[in-house]
């Protein structure tokens, strides 16, 4: 290949690498912006499982979010892009097809000044998220084999129909006017509802995990849940596809109301519990990160700090009262309460984005000029246009009812098919040994959890290179 004096191949001109359309500053925030999400997955949540969980589960939980970004990348350029973004097949869906060619990723993309190529990777980090976040609510039980199906097959069925249907400028949810700034429909209620419902066909942990599952490394496990906050700048901040003051304000506006669900959580495991809990606060953390990003660039500050109490309380509630008292609640095994920090919290986030969206910031975000579509309750009753903020309620209970009742029947109908090929549920003998029973490793050679260490040494080394105090185990010597 020959080289012009620019440097540039002689079939490509300079205008090709960096066209009229493009704008450079918005292209370089919104890689940065995918790669904070994507560090959210890669290694935040990764970290996260596989610390929050006992020992024998640590490979195991990481394991399954690290597969879980790597086969939704190749499902996700190979159709599920063009599914939730592309042509129109059906109302609510978009036809399958691939992402790799070149005049399509060098195209700009339908929204912003971006090429395809950029759109395709950032809309990637949050699909690959909500299947890690569905994960949490079975980690310490589900078949790995199981799993490998479920991903692809749930994105393929469930997350494209959301996206489409939410996200789409063609979604006929999008059409209506719904306001779902950053995922708190698309990604937390599907993922919190879909967990949930793929928990109860799989069924619960081991009788002895599920009376006693303590953490194996808590200050690790401090290190994953500090990338998943921060890794939010570009979660909610990359979605107004440019470097603008609404990009901005949806920034600051997520860590304010973070740290407020976060202090609430707290208090009330203080007041209630008298002991400041880690694991309390973390959760009121991510209730907080959830719950705002419906309504991130398009709310107030004072608004996020409401939204901040409202999710620090709300979901804690749930989680620590009335989970005690509904029978299906207390039935469903759900390790990492996924239930409560996403499928409450998203809802609460989406009903809150339909009351506090100020019209102003709507339009903003939205690019129109529209005083009937995307304003919030409060604002409608302060200008005397009511009719229209109930509207807009709707719309928005409406949405949760859809990603509610299709997460339901997708999730139950992709688990009952796996099941015919695979089993869901790990044999006895993988529960109670763990991760040297379903992958041969181990996270660390300690003993832990009351248990006798008899697991055989993984090493490159071998056995015989060991001491025999060592290569037998404890009490073998």
């Amino acid at each position: 290949m020959s080289f012009n004096v620019s440097g540039l191949p002689e079939n490509l001109l300079p205008d090709d690498a960096s066209p009229e359309w493009m704008s450079k500053a918005d292209n370089a925030w919104q890689l940065t912006a995918a790669t904070l999400v994507g560090l959210q997955s890669v290694p935040g949540l990764v970290i996260l499982y596989g610390s929050i969980v006992k020992k024998k589960w640590a490979v195991n939980s990481a394991f399954m979010a690290l597969y879980a970004f790597a086969a939704v990348l190749v499902c996700w350029v190979g159709w599920g892009y063009q599914m939730s973004f592309g042509k129109k097949m059906i109302h609510f869906w978009g036809r399958p097809d691939v992402s790799l060619d070149e005049n399509f990723l060098l195209s700009r993309a339908f929204a912003g000044y971006l090429p395809n190529a950029t759109m395709v990777y950032f809309q990637f980090v949050f699909a690959a998220i909500t299947l890690i976040l569905i994960a949490g609510a079975l980690l310490g039980r589900m078949n790995f084999h199981a799993w490998m199906l479920f991903v692809p097959l749930w994105l393929t069925f469930s997350y494209t129909i959301g996206a489409y249907s939410i996200w789409c400028p063609e979604g006929w949810l999008a059409k209506l006017g719904i306001i779902d700034y950053s995922g708190g429909f698309v990604i937390h209620l599907s993922s919190g509802v879909a967990g949930f419902t793929a928990a109860y066909w799989v069924g619960p942990r081991a009788t002895k995990d599920r009376e006693r599952f303590p953490p194996n490394n808590i200050l690790l496990m401090l290190a994953g849940a500090g990338l998943l906050w921060m890794g939010w700048t570009g979660f909610n901040g990359g979605d107004p596809y440019n470097a603008g003051t609404d990009a901005s304000l949806a920034v600051l506006n997520t860590h304010v109301c973070t740290a407020t669900s976060l202090l609430t959580w707290l208090i009330l495991d203080i007041l209630f519990f008298g002991k400041p809990s880690v694991i309390g606060a973390t959760q009121g953390m991510i209730t907080g990160l959830v719950c705002i990003t419906p309504a991130a660039g398009v709310v107030q500050g004072w608004a996020a700090i409401l939204m901040g109490m409202m999710s620090g309380s709300i979901p804690w509630y749930t989680m620590m009262v009335l989970h005690k008292k509904i029978p299906m609640l207390k039935r469903v095994d759900d390790t990492m309460a996924v239930f409560h920090t996403h499928a409450v919290a998203g809802s609460l986030g989406g009903i809150l984005a339909g009351f506090f969206a100020n019209p102003k910031l709507n339009r903003i975000f939205y690019l129109v000029d529209d005083w009937e579509h995307y304003i919030g309750l409060a604002y409608g009753f302060q200008s005397n246009r009511a009719s229209a903020g109930f509207r807009q309620m709707g719309v928005q209970l409406l949405g949760i009812s859809f990603v509610i009742a299709l997460n339901i029947f997708t999730t139950s109908v992709i688990c009952v098919l796996i099941r015919i090929v695979v089993p869901l549920r790990l044999t006895d003998e993988e529960l109670q040994t763990g991760d040297d029973a379903i992958h041969g490793e181990e996270a660390y050679a300690l003993w832990g959890d009351g248990e006798k260490y008899e697991s055989r040494i993984n090493s490159a080394y071998g056995a015989e290179d060991f001491p025999p105090a060592v290569s037998k185990g404890k009490g073998q010597q």
